[in-house]
């Protein structure tokens, strides 16, 4: 497909409330996109079947629920989440990892090739932000997201979510052992919304993401068509 990196798999994110709209937006985008986030909001409202019915449309699901619990709940729910045939779904790092192994062992259990991506820090999180959750003062984004993915690491997942502003510090270490989803993109000169840490689809690409998420630039757009062009066309 032309603009498409051969290195970056962008995904678009149906953050919409109910099946109509997001098949909507799946047959506008046509070829232009056949990978999609399905994340709390739309699951909730549809569950199993909005799933399938993207499936069905021949599109690759990213299955965005970002499970944190005791390691037997997380295990259960990657195991009937893997067997829907997604191709990708998250669990929060901070579970821990005894959790994120559980998570691995789910997808085995699942007989399934799903990847197990460790959600690092939020990309609406700033330093200030985390310093509360985790009740200590934080200065440095970076070391907090590469601390988390030498635990992503050690627990065996496929890869890890961050910010495009600690995906290459990942690459740096890692190299190319685990995949790196990026979300939070924006397009150049767009608005950041409720995200603080955003990046553009190039600087995502040229900071070593496999993955780009890419919502409200495309979903929200006048014509999400045009605006999905511009996606690619960023692309290195």
């Amino acid at each position: 497909m032309a603009g498409v990196s051969a290195r970056v798999t962008p995904i678009v994110a149906l953050d919409v409330a109910n099946t109509a709209a997001a098949l909507q937006l799946v047959d506008d985008l046509g070829d232009l996109c056949r990978f999609y986030k399905i994340g709390s909001e739309l699951y909730t409202a549809e569950g199993v079947a909005i799933v399938r019915a993207v499936q069905a449309r021949g599109a690759s699901v990213f299955l965005d629920l970002k499970f944190h619990d005791i390691p037997n709940t997380v295990r259960g729910a990657v195991r009937t989440a893997a067997s829907l045939q997604v191709r990708l779904l998250t669990v929060h790092a901070a579970g821990g990892r005894a959790m994120l192994e559980a998570a691995v062992s789910g997808v085995t259990d699942a007989g399934s090739d799903c990847g197990v991506l460790a959600v690092t820090v939020l990309t609406s999180m700033d330093a200030q932000a985390i310093s509360s959750v985790w009740n200590r003062r934080v200065t440095d984004m970076q070391a907090e997201v590469l601390r988390l993915t030498q635990l992503a690491w050690d627990s065996g997942v496929r890869g890890i979510v961050c910010s495009g502003h600690e995906a290459a510090a990942v690459r740096s270490r890692f190299g190319g052992a685990l995949e790196t989803l990026v979300p939070g993109i924006r397009l150049p000169g767009g608005g950041h919304q409720d995200q603080s840490r955003v990046v553009t689809p190039r600087q995502a690409a040229e900071a070593g993401a496999r993955y780009i998420v890419v919502g409200r630039a495309v979903t929200s757009a006048e014509s999400p068509l045009a605006a999905m062009k511009l996606v690619l066309s960023d692309l290195p």
